[in-house]
Order: C-alpha cells, then structure tokens, then sequence
C-alpha cells in the first residue's frame, strides 16, 4: 500500500484533501485563515481539492450543503477535540531510534494491559515513558494500551470513540505517541493497541451527516450495525481495514487487540475481520506483528493454525474463562455469568489446558450454547488474566479483587496464570499490589452524561448487595482521578514484596516456560482433579510441564514430578496446603 484512501495526501509544496460524502451534491474545503473553496466530484461519492502551500500544520474542515462543518473522519489529530477542525500531520517527520526493531515471537509475549489517561497522574504519552523501565525489569515484553482513537471529553475508557485515525488529543500529540512507542522498542517492549471497529461513540461521530457507515441490516448493542455488507460497504470496510493498517505502518504497532469481534456483523463473501487479517500481515512483512480479539463467542475458527503452526487470522483470544474460574476461586461471588463457572474446580483445569471452557455448550447465563472447540489449538492462542479493565471497571464501585481479599489468595492466583503456557497479561498497578479502583468514567455533554449515570444506576440495581448510593458518578472528574495509579505506593514495604514476588515469577517463565514454547512441540494438555486441588500437565516433546493449583481451604496430597521450578503456600512431603500452587518439570 503507497497511499490511503482516507485522508489528506501531502506533497513537496501542496497538499490533497480528500473527502467522501455519497450523499452530498457539493462540499467545500475549509482551510483555517482561508474562505472556504469548492471541491470537486470525483467519483463513487468522493470530493478533492489540492491546496499549493498547505502542509504539516494546517488546519481545515469540510462544510456540507446545509452548513454544517465537520472534521475529516480520517483526521490525523483533532487539536481542539473532536468537534473542532482537523490538523494535517506529517508521520514521515518523526525519526526513529529503533529503526531495526522487528517484534517478538508469540510466546516472549507478557502483557501488560495499561490507560494511557490513568497509568500517571500527567496521563500522557510522554510520561508513560518514565514508567517503562520498571515494567522492563519486572519482565513485562508487551505493552497493551487501551483505546486511543480521539473520543468527546478530556477523560474516557476509549470505547467511545469517533475519530479512528486521530489519537486522542488530550494524551499529547501524535509524535508523542511515536515517541513512547520508539521508547518501548528500544528497550525490547511491543506494543500493542486496542482498537474499536463495532460501532462509534454517541458524540461526535459526523460520519451519519453525509456517508452511510451504518445499516439497518445489522443490529448490535450500540444500535444499527457498520455497514460492511450493503450499498457503498467497499468504502466502509477500507475506512476501517486501513485504519488497522495505518496503526501498524506509520506507528509501528506491534499488534493490535480486535474489541468485541463477536458483534461486528458481515455477510459478505470475506468477513471484514478476515479481510483485516490478510492485509495487515501482508503489510508487516518480515515483522512479528500479532493480532488479538476479544470474542464474547468463543468463536476458535478466528484462531486456526496453519500446517506450520502459524496463525491464520488471528494470534490470540482474551480467554475471559481463565479469568471467570480464578475470580470464582479468589473472591466465592457466583452471581451472574460466574455462576455457569462455579462449584467445579475441572473448569480451571480445562481452561487452562483447552482455552474455552465453554466449547459448544449450553450456557445457562445467556440461554444458548456458546464456544467452539478449542483443545487442538497452541496454548498461545490465548491470553490469560485475573483481572482486565472490564472485569474491574464493570463493577458497580470498580474495585480490584485485592482491595478486599486476602494476599496470599491474590499471589496463588497470580501463580497461576503467570506460569501458565498461555499468554500473561497484568492490569496496570496490579505488580505492586494497588488497590485504587478502576471505575468506568467518561466526558459526554450532559444529556449524554445523564443517560450514562442513569443506564449504570440500572445496571448496577440488579446486582446482590448494591446500594446505589455507592455507585461513582461515571461522568464526574473525580471518578476518574480516582481510577489514577498511585505510583508512591512503590515506596511501602507490601508494595516492594509484591514487585519482588511478580518479579521473580516472570524471571521463572522467560527461564523456564518460554523456551518450552518455542520448541514448537505442543502436544493436548490434560487435566483432573486430585481432591479439591486441579492438576495439568503441557507435554512438549521430551519434557512436561506440570500445575498443582489447590485453590482451596484444605489440604491435598499430590505425587511430586520432576524438578520444582516454582512452588507458593505450605508445600511439603507430598502435601499441598491451603491456597497452594506448585509447577514442576519433569522429562518425558
């Protein structure tokens, strides 16, 4: 790819504006300082007008037939927010340091799930880069950084974006950006970005005024669906195709994280979601670049492995059941969804040796089967956590398991998943032991606001226990300055142990666990129960590795294997004791 469709188009002394509005019969150019001009009629609904002088820092918008004036929906950087005009950039100016960087095989990867708003108390790209040396030494090789496609406000999740290719203003600008992401490389971190492409923010989004990006054909959650099946849907799906491409081209992504695949809708021939695959790895070229979703569905098609073991699609899925069956052990709650994961300690065995627990059958909670089979894929096709910004931020007050359970049960779980063959991910805070909530927080207008304080209030009723007088206002500054990490926390002796404890449990898994994943021989892991305790083994080739996980407030007794590579609680003479774990290597 040389050039996008989307977006201005600069040139030694000029710059082409391009703009798509199939249901405008003119649309004039205005370029900030300038009286608006005329563009001209192209084709297939497109306008453009070339500007001898505009260049890197102009400024501009389009003005429609009824006078309403909007940004570019490709825009590169909204100054001014996302109401305001458009900036034209120049990615070409920013000079990379880590210009031989090329990624990181799939199984070095450890994510590290961060809010670019809330990871420091400046919330900016810039500052974000003072904070990498500690995840550099902690053995975090991935950065996962939430939505950034510009949103309304000054403060959100990110989810609510309208500007795909702008990165959100309020962080810094898009050189910033670049520049955090050069830091990273240089000290050996991917980075990977979460990105939205099954609806658009209430606010802001101008795309309605003069396009059809939705269709009545398709519903979702948000309302009707994008329209990547129906009349003009070849222009939709390269707005959204590319806009996966730009991240990777002209930022240097490493990866991308897909949000809720399951709901983006699309009967043509090749599914969006496919057709995104193909071109983003035909753009990386000899880079390791890997694609992750999130996928309420559990749908493993979207994860097949070639005859050489390599992904297809895509890399990985976010495996909410790893999460479900360890939020279960660690904090008893079994009220709505975790209720189809309780009273079977197997289900942690099998999510951890099979990915889904779900594969096909009847779950009670959504009334339908859900899943497909996931044992023949590589442990790798999964990333595994206790605790991401939905399951925190989801919560009625949006607190962290560690706020109200004890430690010891927060580091067994911990062992558990960091250990595991499948992929780590830690969210932000959660290596020093902070216990500052994660509330869900966004900046609309205030009719907006209101709808949103009220749907939560809704929400949150139903749920056992709640007062809704102790629900956080989700559209108050303060919500949102609590959700800021607390970075002197580093200084207390419990916060230090803690480090120190994630430490050294990742030193064991770069040591130990990695090298098994790039043997490149996976065979089925297994699983039983052994009491209250669950038991897997990985067979890789001439070596197996082996989890006992005693989740639990009794004893059990287990036949040690091989060498102990890492063991936590009351662990002796063939005994496990209460909320222990142990992992062993044994040859086959």
């Amino acid at each position: 790819m040389t050039e996008f469709t989307f977006g201005p188009i600069l040139r030694s002394t000029e710059t082409e504006f391009r703009f798509w509005s199939p249901q405008s019969q003119t649309v004039q150019l205005v370029v900030e300082g300038d009286a608006p001009v005329e563009m001209e009629p192209v084709e297939d609904g497109w306008f453009s007008c070339t500007v001898v002088g505009a260049a890197a820092g102009t400024r501009y918008a389009f003005l429609l037939p009824d006078g309403l004036q909007v940004p570019d929906p490709a825009s590169r950087f909204q100054p001014d927010d996302v109401h305001g005009v458009s900036e034209v950039i120049d990615h070409g100016a920013y000079r990379w340091r880590a210009r031989s960087w090329k990624g990181r095989p799939v199984e070095e990867l450890v994510f590290y799930e961060m809010h670019i708003g809330a990871f420091t108390a400046e919330g900016t790209f810039k500052a974000a880069i003072d904070k990498l040396d500690h995840l550099a030494g902690l053995g975090i090789t991935a950065l996962q950084i939430m939505p950034i496609a510009d949103f309304p406000g000054s403060y959100g999740w990110g989810y609510d974006g309208v500007m795909p290719y702008a990165p959100e203003s309020s962080y810094g600008r898009p050189e910033d950006l670049m520049a955090l992401i050069d830091a990273a490389h240089e000290r050996g971190f991917c980075v990977f970005l979460d990105v939205v492409y099954n609806h658009f923010g209430p606010d802001g989004n101008y795309l309605p005024a003069y396009a059809p990006i939705f269709t009545d054909h398709h519903k979702t959650p948000w309302g009707n669906g994008i329209n990547f099946d129906a009349e003009h849907s070849d222009t939709v799906r390269s707005f959204m195709i590319e806009n996966a491409v730009y991240w990777v081209r002209d930022f240097r992504f490493d990866g991308l994280r897909l949000d809720a695949v399951h709901a983006i809708k699309d009967d043509s021939e090749e599914h969006l979601l496919k057709a995104l695959a193909r071109r983003v790895r035909a753009e990386a070229g000899d880079r390791h670049i890997h694609l992750v979703v999130e996928n309420e569905n559990n749908d493993s098609d979207l994860l097949e492995r070639d005859a050489d073991g390599r992904p297809i699609h895509f890399t990985a899925q976010w495996n909410d059941d790893v999460h479900h069956v360890l939020h279960i052990a660690g904090t008893g709650e079994t009220f709505g969804y975790y209720k189809d994961f309780a009273d079977d300690s197997a289900k942690l065995g099998k999510a951890l040796a099979e990915g889904f627990v779900f594969q096909g059958e009847m779950m009670e909670y959504r009334g339908e089967a859900r899943g497909k089979p996931s044992d023949h894929l590589p442990p790798t096709a999964f990333v595994s956590f206790m605790q991401n910004h939905d399951q925190i931020g989801n919560r009625a007050l949006g607190d962290r398991m560690i706020a109200s359970q004890p430690l010891d049960r927060m580091k067994a779980l911990a062992v558990c998943y960091l250990l595991s063959p499948q992929l780590p991910m830690l969210f932000m805070g959660e290596e020093f032991g902070a216990k500052q909530p994660f509330p869900f927080f966004c900046d609309f207008n205030e009719e907006l606001n209101e709808k949103v304080r009220k749907g939560r209030r809704e929400e949150f009723s139903r749920l056992p226990g709640f007062d809704a007088d102790d629900l956080p206002d989700p559209t108050a500054r303060e919500t949102f300055e609590m959700a800021k990490l607390n970075w002197t926390e580093l200084s207390s002796s419990v916060s230090r142990e803690i480090t120190a404890f994630y430490r050294n449990i990742l030193n064991v898994r770069h040591r130990i666990v990695v090298p098994l994943l790039a043997s490149g021989s996976t065979a089925p892991a297994v699983y039983e129960k052994q009491g209250a305790a669950v038991v897997v083994r990985w067979d890789f080739g001439v070596r197996q590795l082996t989890l006992l996980a005693n989740l639990a407030d009794e004893n059990v007794s287990f036949e040690p294997q091989g060498d102990m590579i890492f063991q936590f609680g009351a662990v002796s003479c063939g005994k496990a004791g209460p909320w222990s774990v142990v992992w062993s290597v044994s040859d086959v």
